[in-house]
């Protein structure tokens, strides 16, 4: 069967990273309204305001939108995910829904992107075999590089969701102690060994019962979608503070993520086998689907491409790692966040962290401007793009997570929760599939109304004829 291509009137390229084959969520501000966010669907370069389309022709899902952002939708379920999934799709797909959402597309560079979800609960894995196998050669040179339960249990620990934030969020560059002469005692101050972890996040939707474990056949059940993670890391500090318990503050200081959540929907043709079938595993990690992903990632620093790590050789899947994140009865939050672990290949050039690229420092990058790199420098901006297989030869978008090293005060950082208990974003912040653009830094189902007149949230008047506001519009070691 053919995909589906966008409609005509939209302008949508057919190989397009965010074609009617992806439909990313996100969360959105305009210039006009900048204090209203509201639910928006990337579709090419632009970005549909769902908050009012959905007032206009889904007001049985309305209310899933009226706050702006994904935490109703994701805590509705699959069935919800689904309906709007197919609506969206028909409301693209032709000209018959042309009038009722023309108003509503935003051009991306006119959106400034938000947190797309509160964030719960935040949890890193360990699961790429080349990575963790790399980091045990780095720090346990002679010995086996894998330590005896990697194989048997997807390896993870618990982060800080507070220090979660958008694309474009400037990272300072974390203080702490650290050890640099093995000799003497420790010293504090900002690290100097700072890192990037290219990884991918998986966003929970629907909460599970504290005690009850959540078994792999369920996985899709609760987890909506997908985004793009750079777990920020201080390896001085890491090192120093890592024996016995893992990380602390060499970690917890920052994690960006993406501004869109791709929906698992948009996954299916990406699913692979993973290489954990291959092990004998116990029962409750024992797979018989595939959800291994082949996602191709992208990392950039300074503009220019030092690695391309291929998620598909990840060994623990998703839902493993969801299943054994729950198999103790440990429960589900709506908004948890959890990610996989930098992402590495086999190859040099497929490793996802400068702790690989350098070999911990000992084999410094070279920069086309004749500069090297070992670790992250002062106002050096990193930036992790990736895309999935589609359908048809499609690539299925994931945006980007960008981030510049900030040496600056202590303050609260943009992108973080404001006394208004918001997370507040960077303008223009899309990224389709990598590449910079202009002003880059839904029971049955309701019937859809074409023509329809919806009273929008705060008294707005949605009529398609007489609306009258502006263009409106994101491991371990």
């Amino acid at each position: 069967m053919s995909p589906t291509l966008a409609a005509g009137w939209l302008g949508v390229a057919p190989d397009h990273p965010f074609g009617l084959q992806t439909l990313p969520y996100g969360s959105f501000t305009t210039p006009d309204r900048p204090t209203e966010p509201r639910v928006g669907v990337a579709v090419g370069d632009r970005v549909l305001d769902l908050t009012a389309a959905s007032y206009r022709l889904f007001i049985g899902r309305a209310d899933l939108f009226s706050a702006g952002r994904l935490d109703a939708f994701l805590d509705a379920g699959d069935l919800a995910w689904a309906q709007v999934r197919s609506a969206l799709t028909s409301w693209l797909s032709g000209d018959e829904y042309r009038e009722a959402l023309e108003d509503l597309l935003v051009p991306a560079a006119e959106a400034t992107m938000h947190l797309p979800f509160t964030v719960a609960d935040y949890v890193d894995f360990y699961a790429s075999e080349h990575h963790a196998s790399n980091v045990g050669r780095i720090f346990r040179p002679g010995a086996q590089a894998l330590t005896p339960n990697w194989r048997h249990l997807p390896i993870g620990y618990h982060g800080r969701s507070g220090t979660v934030v958008l694309s474009g969020t400037p990272v300072r560059r974390p203080y702490g102690q650290s050890r640099p002469d093995p000799g003497a005692g420790p010293v504090f101050g900002p690290s100097a060994r700072l890192d990037f972890e290219a990884e991918l996040g998986f966003v929970v939707g629907v909460e599970s019962i504290t005690g009850e474990p959540v078994p792999l056949g369920r996985f899709t059940e609760h987890v909506f979608g997908v985004c793009l993670v750079n777990d920020w890391s201080a390896r001085d500090i890491q090192a120093w503070e890592s024996a016995p318990l893992g990380p602390f503050l060499g970690k917890s200081f920052s994690t960006t993520i993406s501004p869109w959540v791709v929906p698992l929907a948009a996954l299916e043709h990406a699913r692979v086998r993973p290489p954990s079938r291959d092990t004998d595993l116990l029962p409750y990690l024992a797979e018989s689907d595939d959800w291994g992903l082949d996602i191709e990632f992208e990392v950039s620093l300074n503009g220019h491409v030092i690695s391309r790590p291929p998620f598909a050789t990840t060994h623990w899947s998703p839902a493993q790692m969801l299943a054994h994140l729950t198999v103790n009865g440990a429960s589900l939050r709506t908004g948890d966040l959890y990610a996989s672990g930098t992402v590495s290949g086999a190859e040099p050039g497929q490793r996802g962290c400068l702790l690989e690229l350098t070999w911990n420092g000992t084999e410094p990058l070279t920069l086309p401007d004749g500069t090297t790199r070992a670790w992250l420098a002062d106002s050096d901006e990193l930036v992790i793009t990736a895309t999935a297989a589609g359908p048809d030869g499609m690539r299925v978008g994931l945006g980007e997570a960008r981030g510049q090293v900030d040496r600056g005060g202590r303050g609260r950082q943009r992108g973080q929760q404001g006394g208004d208990g918001q997370h507040h974003g960077e303008r223009g912040a899309f990224q389709p599939g990598g590449e910079r653009r202009a002003g880059a830094g839904l029971g049955p189902v309701p019937q859809p109304h074409p023509a329809g007149h919806r009273q929008a949230p705060g008294g707005q008047h949605q009529s398609r004829l007489h609306e009258q506001h502006a263009p409106v519009g994101g491991g371990r070691q």
